[in-house]
Parts: C-alpha cells; sequence; structure tokens
C-alpha cells in the first residue's frame, strides 16, 4: 500500500486494488471533513481580524470621549467671595475698604463694605485668594481662603480691632539746658577731690553759657568753701614772707592780706569771667583738648592763654580775660598798699597773669584731668584745630 501525505500531514491512502483500505468513499468523507475544517478555520481566523480591528476603532473613540469628558469637567466655573466687616463689638463697620488678591498674577479689586459692613466680589476664577480689610482707626485685618470652581465663598466676619496708639516722642534739649547740665558736671570737678575745677570743660563742643549760667558759675566759685581756706593760706605766706608791707604784721596785717587776695579772687573771676564774656559773647572756660601730639597740646594751652571760643563757636582774641585782668588790676589799686600800686605794676601784673594762665592750662591739658576723680568723658568731634 502506498500512501500520500498531504499539505496537512495527514496521511492519505492511494489507490489500491483489493485489500482493505478505506476506499473511495473513505477518501470523499475525509476530503469533505478537511473541507469543512479548514472552512471553519478560515470563519474563524476572518472573524477573529474583524475583532481585532473593530475593538482597536472603539477604544480610541471611547478614549476621545473620556478625554472630553474630562476636559469638561476641568473647565473652572467662576464664583464669588462675600462677607462682613464689623468691629469689637460685633457692630457692622461701614465704608471699609476690603482688597482682593490673588497669588497669581491677577491684579487686586478693591470694594466698600456697604452700611451692614457688607462686601462681595463677582466673576472670581477658582483658586487661593486673601482678603485686607482696612478702615480709619482700625488695625489691618487679613483672611486667606481657596475658591472653588462654582462656589460662593461666604468669608467669616472679619472684625476690626482699634489700632494700638503708637506715638514717637523725641526729647531734644534745648541749648540753655544742654549748658545747664555741662554746669552741673563742671561743679563736680575738683582737683584731688577737694580742689574745685570749674572753669574747664572736657566737652570740646560744650554748649555756650548764657549770662545767667556765666554769673552763677562765678559766684559758685567765688562762694566756694575750698577757695576762702585757699585764700586764706595765700594771705598767710604773704604775711610770712612780708609781702605787701604797707599791711602791716598780726592779726590786722593778717586781715588786710586775707581782704586783698580775696577781693583779687572776686573782681578777677567776676570780671574776666561774667562780665566782660557776657558783653563780648565769650566763653570763659578753658576747652580741654586732651588729643594729639603732645607739642600741638602745648601750643594749644599756651595759646588759649589769648583767645578763646566764642558763644558762636569760633575762636577769637580773649578780650575777656586780658581786659578782666587789666579791670581788676584797675581795682586793685583801691586797697593795695601805696608802694604797690601804679599803672606799670597793673600791667606788669596783667602779663604775669597771662603767663600764670597759660601754665594752668598746660597743667589742665596734661595733670589735672588724672588728678580729677570722675571726670566726665565726652565723644571727640571732627572740630577744626584752633587757628
Amino acid at each position: 500500500m502506498t500512501g500520500i501525505k498531504t499539505s496537512l500531514g495527514i496521511q492519505v491512502l492511494g489507490r489500491n486494488s483489493g485489500g482493505s483500505g478505506l476506499g473511495r468513499a473513505g477518501a470523499v468523507w475525509l476530503g469533505t471533513g478537511l473541507l469543512v475544517v479548514c472552512g471553519v478555520r478560515a470563519q474563524a481566523q476572518a472573524q477573529e481580524t474583524l475583532r481585532g480591528s473593530v475593538p482597536r476603532s472603539s477604544a480610541v473613540a471611547a478614549e476621545t470621549g473620556a478625554a472630553a469628558g474630562r476636559q469638561v469637567a476641568d473647565q473652572q466655573m467662576e464664583g464669588s467671595i462675600g462677607g462682613t466687616v464689623i468691629d469689637a463689638t460685633g457692630a457692622p463697620v461701614a465704608g471699609a475698604q476690603v482688597r482682593l488678591s490673588r497669588t497669581d498674577a491677577s491684579p487686586s479689586q478693591d470694594v466698600v463694605s456697604n452700611g451692614d459692613g457688607q462686601f462681595s466680589f463677582a466673576g472670581i476664577v477658582p483658586g487661593p485668594f486673601q482678603l485686607t480689610a482696612t478702615s480709619t482707626g482700625f488695625a489691618i485685618q487679613m483672611f486667606s481662603g481657596t475658591l472653588h470652581s462654582g462656589e460662593s465663598y461666604v468669608v467669616p466676619p472679619m472684625a476690626l480691632v482699634v489700632a494700638s496708639a503708637s506715638t514717637e516722642v523725641k526729647v531734644t534739649m534745648t541749648r540753655t539746658e544742654l549748658a545747664e547740665a555741662e554746669i552741673k558736671d563742671e561743679e563736680k570737678q575738683r582737683v584731688l577731690g577737694v580742689v574745685p575745677n570749674f572753669y574747664v570743660t572736657y566737652d570740646p563742643v560744650a554748649a555756650p553759657l548764657n549770662t545767667k549760667q556765666k554769673f552763677e558759675l562765678a559766684w559758685k566759685a567765688t562762694v566756694d568753701p575750698i577757695n576762702f581756706g585757699l585764700t586764706g593760706a595765700v594771705a598767710g605766706i604773704q604775711q610770712a614772707t612780708d609781702s605787701f608791707s604797707g599791711y602791716g604784721q598780726g592779726a590786722q596785717g593778717f586781715g588786710k592780706r586775707y581782704g586783698a587776695s580775696y577781693a583779687d579772687l572776686v573782681a578777677g573771676t567776676f570780671i574776666g569771667s561774667a562780665v566782660l564774656p557776657s558783653l563780648l559773647k565769650q566763653d570763659p572756660r578753658y576747652f580741654y583738648k586732651g588729643t594729639g601730639r603732645v607739642r600741638s597740646r602745648i601750643f594749644y594751652a599756651i595759646a588759649n592763654a589769648v583767645i578763646c571760643k566764642g558763644d558762636n563757636g569760633r575762636w577769637q582774641a580773649n578780650y575777656s580775660s586780658m581786659l578782666g585782668g587789666l579791670a581788676a588790676g584797675g581795682i586793685s589799686n583801691l586797697y593795695y598798699p601805696a608802694t604797690d600800686r601804679g599803672v606799670e605794676l597793673t600791667f606788669e601784673n596783667t602779663l604775669i597773669g597771662i603767663g600764670t594762665t597759660a601754665a594752668a592750662n598746660i597743667l589742665q591739658e596734661f595733670v589735672i584731668r588724672r588728678l580729677t576723680p570722675h571726670a566726665p568723658s565726652y565723644t571727640p568731634p571732627n572740630s577744626p584745630e584752633v587757628p
């Protein structure tokens, strides 16, 4: 028996006489069966192809529809924001300005509360927002929230509280008050804590003294108890050396010497440090330098024997001191012995007084401050040097 293998891999019996094969009828039935099977399979493949294409297009359509639905859903509907402005007692605040601000670049919007304190913003795009309520006499009140699509947002009552009073008071002392305060410091200046050193200021820009203050300072200097004692010491030395011999010795001679020395103190202080400085508008005090080289400070101290600061703050010739010395010397001719009087002696004593003042100024610049407890300190300004 020979057989033929079909393309389907099925062994088909060929024509063969006799024997036990399937025969023609079997072959027919087998072929018919194969055709049926092939047809069914082809139909199934066609349906599968159709099934594979149709659902794909349907999915695309469904997805497109869903996206459109989402787009519709994503479209934000405008809303509104409203509320009421009240005060701390709950009463409505009319005329309050309410500002709506957004976190994006949208411009701010302003409305004013009505008589019932109500306000509203319409046509507002959803998103975060901030409200600021202000009114005269009240502190600023703020509120933040988020408006959703199509929402009518009602803000809780915005309660304004009365603004706390903030008053800035600048206390500025007058020039007279500043000078008075400086005099109080100067009256505490005592060498070794004892000897008065009133006529020196450690403030290079000290306020000028007025007439009353110049006389008050002169008075306090002349009636200071220490000066009474120093005058007695000077009179004692004069009597011991028999100076002004015309006064004689004994208690009477000591008394005359004491009176003359004290009269010199009073006349020189009042005329040279109060009367003439008031008339000529000059400052009778020594302005401590305290900085710079030793040489410049020595020259400064010596120069201050013949120059001084005017009440206008400018350096000028110290007419008050020089004329005061001459005037006091002229007055002293009234009570000194005849042998110790005369115009020539007056001018001589004036020149000696200038030299004594220069020496005293050098001591002020380098020694006396160190011997003065609790001397005040001031910040040195950028003031011009003495001419």
